[in-house]
This record gives C-alpha cells, sequence and structure tokens, in this order.
C-alpha cells in the first residue's frame, strides 16, 4: 500500500528517535555538514531529561535543581569538548518537533552546527509529548 510507511512504526519510542536523527542529518546535509551517530550516552542524558520534565512538570533547559545540559552530559559519563540541547513539548511526530527546532533560530543553529558529531534522542511520550536533543563532540 502507497500509504504504508513500513515496519519501523512498529517499534515506538526507539523508531521516532532514528526518524529525528534521519531528519537532522538530512538537515545537516544540505548545509554541508557531516551525519551526526547516534550516542547511547547522550540517548541516556536526552532520555533523562524529557522524563525529569514529565515527572516534576516543567519545560527548560536547567531542571528545578539548577542542573542544566553540561551537567547532565557529564554525569551521564559523555566525555564532551562542546554540547547542545534542544527540547520542545507538545508536537506529535517527529516530522512536526523538526519543524519547530528548524523555524527557531538558536535550535536550528544546534541542528546545523558542524562541529558536534553525536546526538542523543529522548522522548516521553506521556503527558507532552517531551522532546529533548542532546549534541556533543568529545
Amino acid at each position: 500500500s502507497g500509504t504504508d510507511a513500513g515496519p519501523q512504526n512498529d517499534q515506538g519510542q526507539s523508531s521516532a528517535a532514528d526518524q529525528v536523527v534521519a531528519l537532522v542529518n538530512a538537515e545537516r546535509a544540505k548545509a554541508g555538514c557531516g551525519p551526526l551517530t547516534a550516542n547511547a550516552t547522550l540517548n541516556s542524558a536526552a532520555q533523562g531529561h524529557s522524563d525529569d520534565m514529565a515527572a516534576r512538570d516543567f519545560f527548560d533547559h536547567t531542571n528545578p535543581d539548577g542542573a542544566g545540559p553540561g551537567e547532565r552530559v557529564t554525569a551521564a559519563g559523555y566525555p564532551w569538548s562542546t554540547y547542545g540541547e534542544n527540547i520542545a513539548m507538545g508536537q506529535s511526530t517527529p516530522e512536526a518537533v523538526m519543524d519547530s527546532w528548524m523555524n527557531s533560530p538558536g535550535h536550528r543553529a544546534n541542528i546545523l552546527n558542524c562541529d558536534f558529531k553525536e546526538i542523543g534522542i529522548g522522548i516521553h511520550t506521556s503527558g507532552g509529548p517531551y522532546w529533548t536533543q542532546v549534541f556533543g563532540a568529545r
């Protein structure tokens, strides 16, 4: 059938995260940046932040305890030389969240920052969804 998106839709969150990475890399290719590689440590930092925002009902780069992206990336164990973070809330699909990010100058700048080499995605679906992208380079 022409409307079937394929079996990846049966995998839930990991599929949505994979779709976000693919969309990020498509935008980076248009801008002349190399593709980002998914990183499990950055995934953990991103998922933790999405889960935390949902659990504690806040939406910010800095959590209620005062920790920001740098502290989260460090706590996850990623040996960064540079990092960045994008967050979003309420978009129902990977395409919608990427459209939102690409239409926001600061978020777009993170996505198209050629210095970043790796990415982690965190999606908390209940009550949001809450989306987190964490970018890094060692």
